[in-house]
Parts: structure tokens; sequence; C-alpha cells
């Protein structure tokens, strides 16, 4: 795990190189570095959706996904996973309702159960902090399971993992299809300047490396 100072973690740069691997970083060594923002997604419309297809219980309150961005710059950093991931994670999971609660018990910004939160030692999964840095953990360790596959490890998420081959396919279960089609869609959104129409597939293995 990366330990770094708070006040390093105020930003987080960007270059894309010559094969199109994207670098990160909170400490750029060179002008090819270029600040990244996470970004910003219309959620007005879609909470209601949200709501009814995933079964959510909500708070009264009014969701500011800004709030988290330094949370998860922290939690991305020292789990070298891409922020913008993890916020895709999160605004498909709960919508940025910290307060979140499914039906079948997961709680919190990314939705952990009771039982994955005891082994992350997520002690109270309605903080953000400690919500985030467990699951943004919990994802990583799925990346290395399904060694950077990404649609895999979002099947795994949602499913469990238990239920998803090492080598695949993504189980023939409809809600975790869809789940795994909602976050990469909300991922390439969040990447703002990559056009959804030519995007290409994303491999987790290339495309993430921190310095």
């Amino acid at each position: 795990m990366i330990l770094l100072p708070v006040q390093a973690m105020a930003d987080i740069y960007l270059y894309v190189d010559e094969q199109g691997v994207s670098h990160y970083t909170n400490t750029p060594t060179s002008s090819r570095y270029k600040p990244i923002k996470l970004g910003r997604l219309n959620t007005s419309r879609n909470r209601t959706s949200l709501q009814k297809s995933q079964s959510r219980k909500y708070r009264p309150a009014k969701y500011n996904p800004a709030q988290y961005d330094h949370h998860i710059k922290r939690a991305a950093l020292n789990n070298m996973v891409d922020p913008l991931l993890i916020k895709a994670i999160i605004k498909a999971e709960s919508d940025f309702n910290q307060y979140a609660v499914s039906t079948s018990g997961a709680k919190g910004l990314m939705q952990l159960m009771p039982g994955t939160a005891r082994d992350l030692r997520v002690h109270n999964p309605f903080d953000p902090v400690q919500n985030i840095n467990g699951g943004t953990r919990y994802f990583k360790n799925l990346l290395n399971s399904y060694e950077g596959n990404l649609a895999l490890s979002l099947a795994a998420y949602n499913a469990g993992p238990g239920r998803v081959a090492k080598n695949g396919p993504i189980p023939r279960i409809p809600e975790t299809k869809k789940y795994v089609n909602r976050v990469i869609r909300y991922y390439r959104s969040y990447q703002q300047n990559v056009p959804l129409s030519k995007s290409r597939n994303i491999n987790v293995r290339k495309l993430v490396t921190v310095n």
C-alpha cells in the first residue's frame, strides 16, 4: 500500500503514451502529465430508475458526488486503481448516497455486504472514508484475482467471486450483465474525451499504472 501525505492528494495527473496506455500519478515528473478531474454525470434522471431496479432505500438528502472526490483519489492511489473506475462503481452501486441499503443488506457508497465489510475491517459501512477504502481494496483484489479482466472483476463484485469463473464467461445473470455494462458506460463517460462509439476494450492491466 502507498502511504502519502494529505497535501499530496490534491490532484491526480495523467498522460497517455504512444501505445495508448494511461499513466496516473500524484507527483508528475514532466509536462506530459495533465491534471484530471473525476468528472460529472447527470444523476437526477437516473436516480428513480436506479431505485426501482436495485431496490435501494434512501434517506432524504442531496447527493453531491464531488464531496467524495478526495476520498476516491486517496483510495485509488493507495490501491493502484483508476479513480474514474471507482467513481463509476459508486455511481452504479449507490448513486453517491452514503446511506444506501439494498434489500440484500449491502450498505454504503460501494454497497458492501456485512461479511465483506467485516473481512475488510470496515466497522461503519456508512462512513464514506471506510466504505470507499474498503470497497476499493476489495475491487483491487478482484482485479488481481481475475488478472486485470475488468468485465469479470465487475461481475464478481456484483454476483460474488464464487459465481464467476477465473477465465469467464460472465455468468448468465441478467442483473450482473446489466451491472457490468452500466459501470463500463459510466466509466467511459467519466473519461469524457473518448466517444462511446469509438471506445476500445478496457484492459486494466495496461490501462492503470501509478507512479
